[in-house]
């Protein structure tokens, strides 16, 4: 989910011509999410093949990722690692809420009510070691390079912008910020039109909120992260207030509460991350037999559209290239 500042951050729009040969960092669990949660039939149903594999993910990385390609970006996909310890209960509670979502979304098929089907299948979807190792089938084929991390995908991908291996992170979360990724770009995995792309950098942020790093990372302690609950009351707008105004410890102190977990503990899962540092980043050409086989003889797509996002791939035009372009 991510740190909720909506309300204090406003990122800045950007047209995708600007990404034109910028390499980005994908955040691949955020991304994955979105693909199970929208590509979905009618009624909720996400896609499946005739043995009744789940391809909504599949169906996502080709046609999303093959359309960014061929407006001249060069995607990295990152994988998440090995959940924290610290992020145990929130894994929980992510869990029983999709199996309270999935038996609300049955019980709807059953109904008829496929409008509330649908509300209720896309908080449904649920990561597995099917979908990450179809996803990362499917990018080898593609010629998409992919990087697995130790821990968090998007302290990975905060990681390879900060050492100039990619220009900046594609993930719809805020955390990348705390993770100090200098540039993010938000939406660019959504579906539809490119038309909505936006924007952060960290300094521009920072300079903005009048905080430091560390301060940042406070205000979302104290809102709540994937690995803390927060403070009761205390939202985005009310945490800066704080941060300006005192230390986090001395706001704890006076108000006699606590954040569940040692600050520092918490502080450190953004400033000082388990990083894979030993990482090979290489496109490769499109395997064009391969992606059919794949797609449409063990997943049943369509040939006429795999076949048109594979052309998106290989197609250079005068100001963008091809992923054979970048390979050569």
């Amino acid at each position: 989910m991510g740190v909720k500042f909506k309300d204090i951050i406003s990122p800045e729009k950007i047209n995708i011509n600007e990404l034109d040969g910028k390499i980005i960092a994908i955040d691949a669990a955020n991304t994955l999410y979105q693909f199970l949660s929208s590509v979905r039939q009618k009624d909720g149903t996400p896609l499946t093949d005739n043995q009744g594999n789940v391809t909504s993910h599949l169906s996502g990385i080709l046609y999303r990722t093959s359309t960014i390609v061929e407006k001249g970006v060069k995607p990295i996909y990152v994988f998440d690692g090995k959940p924290s310890e610290f992020k145990e209960d929130k894994v929980k509670e992510r869990r029983n809420i999709r199996e309270e979502a999935e038996k609300k979304w049955k019980k709807a098929l059953e109904e008829g009510d496929e409008e509330t089907a649908r509300k209720f299948a896309t908080r449904s979807s649920r990561m597995s070691p099917y979908i990450i190792d179809s996803s990362k089938k499917l990018l080898d084929l593609m010629g998409i390079p992919f990087v697995q991390s130790f821990g968090e995908g998007e302290a990975q991908a905060s990681y390879m912008v900060a050492n100039g291996d990619a220009w900046a992170v594609a993930s719809q979360d805020y955390d990348c910020l705390l993770f100090g990724s200098p540039k993010i770009i938000r939406n660019l995995t959504l579906s539809g039109k490119l038309a909505n792309l936006e924007y952060l950098e960290l300094k521009k942020v920072l300079n903005e909120l009048e905080l430091t790093r560390n301060q940042l990372i406070d205000v979302a302690l104290m809102v709540g992260t994937d690995f803390n609950q927060g403070i009761k009351g205390v939202g985005a707008k009310t945490g800066l207030k704080i941060a300006k105004s005192s230390s986090l410890e001395e706001y704890l102190k006076e108000k006699n509460t606590d954040l569940g977990l040692a600050t520092e503990d918490l502080r450190n899962i953004f400033l000082n991350p388990e990083i894979n540092k030993n990482y090979d980043i290489k496109w490769n050409p499109v395997d064009k037999e391969e992606i059919m086989k794949f797609m449409c003889v063990k997943h049943d797509f369509s040939q006429d559209r795999i076949l048109a996002a594979v052309k998106k791939m290989e197609k250079p035009n005068t100001s963008q290239k091809s992923l054979t372009d970048w390979f050569s």
